[in-house]
């Protein structure tokens, strides 16, 4: 009898690990306000983009003029941006926007582009780290597979390898003036997107998706409601389907402390609730700081955002400040977005005074490139004016100077001297400029935009 209970005794010992009975099961760990930070930083991108995903194909079908689609499907936008588009900070007006979210864990997806070669035309497809893995300009079949998925691929269509099943493709065309969307819905029409399993079959119909209310909300807003255990459970399952990258092992390994990673289990963390609150309440003056950090001077009052944009490697602070201020963002030789706060005497800029906007010369671009000079409010949205004007652009009709300069009022009210009016609003503003296939070549000697008051 005592052999028998002696020997039920170690496989209890075996069984419970040989702990010693005082120590508690899932102990807390200490962990410091900055690493809790890091672990934040580095899934942001990744929570994000799912937020944003479930809320894009949140709907039963694609109904235009809602920006919504079912999983796998074509969502066209119908019209540019204005001052009542809240949905996103700082929109763009120069180009009309078609998006596909994929998810590539059962099948490869297919997308059928049209050749366009009368303007800007191209396909943006990011990772769910919000990773630039490609830029399409050519027409063609291409097919969406996650690496190492095994699928007959035609041998008329190109394929494309993505590192995690989660892709999101971000077409943009440009808009060449007033009643130009009759020619760019021609682009959205010949657009085709279906599972691989589809191709060839001229009968395909894409499934009905579903709507869940709960599903609704501003994707920022939604994450940053989540609790600690919420936010920590969905990044670490995320990572499941979308693994980290190759460079990621080093941080990996730090994080897994704090049990973060893919398919583990969030640690006992103490104050872990309260650090995490802490974290999220500076996360937006803390993204600005890091977006200071990481600007490239154009020249004069104007800076960008330096590489390693849209493309971020392990610059994992960097990667989530973005998300957080400019989800999609492209690499540099896409486009740059030069950004001004101040005239150039170094003030403010405010709509109670008026200005002069002066370009020397029009800013370089290459072929089918363009440029814009859009004006947004305090809020980061367009402000609202008479006329609907948001922005200054290379396909405006305005007047150039005999000297090949441009003078541009900038003003709350519309100028009586006839220059080319940009409506500001009369309280604080700034200017974003836009330089897509920006030649590089050229830029550093070119003399950006002036601002003076009059």
């Amino acid at each position: 009898m005592k052999k028998i209970l002696f020997m039920l005794s170690m496989a209890v010992l075996a069984l419970t690990g040989c702990k010693d009975d005082n120590e508690p099961i899932n102990a807390p760990v200490s962990v410091t306000l900055d690493e809790l930070r890091e672990a934040v930083y580095y899934t942001f991108p990744l929570v994000i983009m799912d937020a944003t995903e479930s809320v894009e194909t949140n709907t039963e079908a694609f109904v235009p003029g809602i920006p919504r689609a079912p999983v796998n499907q074509l969502i066209h936008a119908i019209s540019l941006a204005n001052a009542s588009s809240t949905s996103v900070v700082t929109p763009n007006v120069d180009t009309y926007y078609t998006r596909l979210w994929m998810d590539l864990s059962e099948e490869p997806v297919v997308l059928e582009f049209p050749n366009v070669t009368d303007r800007f035309c191209n396909i943006q497809v990011l990772d769910a780290w919000t990773n630039t893995t490609k830029v399409i300009y050519e027409g063609g079949t291409y097919v969406f597979a996650k690496k190492g998925q095994k699928a007959d691929i035609p041998a008329s269509a190109t394929l494309v390898e993505m590192p995690t099943s989660l892709a999101w493709a971000l077409v943009r065309i440009v808009n060449k003036g007033e009643g130009d969307y009759a020619n760019v819905k021609k682009i959205q029409d010949a657009m085709k997107a279906y599972p691989l399993s589809a191709y060839g079959n001229d009968n395909y119909v894409a499934p009905r998706g579903t709507y869940d209310p709960s599903k609704d909300g501003n994707p920022v807003q939604k994450c940053m409601q989540m609790s600690m255990e919420e936010y920590f459970a969905k990044a670490n399952k995320l990572m499941e389907k979308n693994p980290p990258l190759s460079f990621d092992k080093e941080i990996l390994n730090r994080l897994k402390k704090l049990g973060v990673g893919p398919g583990l289990k969030l640690a006992n963390i103490e104050n872990g609730e309260e650090m995490f609150k802490a974290v999220k309440a500076g996360f937006k003056e803390h993204a600005r700081a890091i977006g200071q950090q990481n600007r490239k001077s154009l020249g004069g009052i104007w800076s960008y955002f330096k590489e390693p944009i849209g493309d971020f490697g392990s610059e994992y602070e960097y990667r989530a400040a973005v998300a957080l201020v400019g989800l999609g963002a492209n690499t540099t030789e896409v486009a740059i977005y030069p950004r001004t706060d101040n005239d150039s005497e170094g003030n403010t800029l405010n709509g109670a005074n008026t200005y002069v906007l002066h370009f020397s010369s029009m800013p370089p671009v290459l072929e089918h490139g363009f440029w814009s000079i859009t004006a947004y409010g305090d809020n980061d949205y367009l402000i609202d004016n008479p006329i609907n004007r948001y922005n200054v652009t290379d396909r405006c009709d305005y007047t150039i100077n005999e000297d090949g300069s441009l003078d541009v009022t900038l003003s709350f009210k519309e100028p009586m001297d006839g220059t080319f009016w940009l409506p500001t609003g009369d309280k604080g503003f700034h200017l974003f400029m836009r330089l897509y296939l920006p030649d590089l070549d050229r830029l550093d000697s070119w003399t950006p935009p002036t601002i003076y008051k009059k």
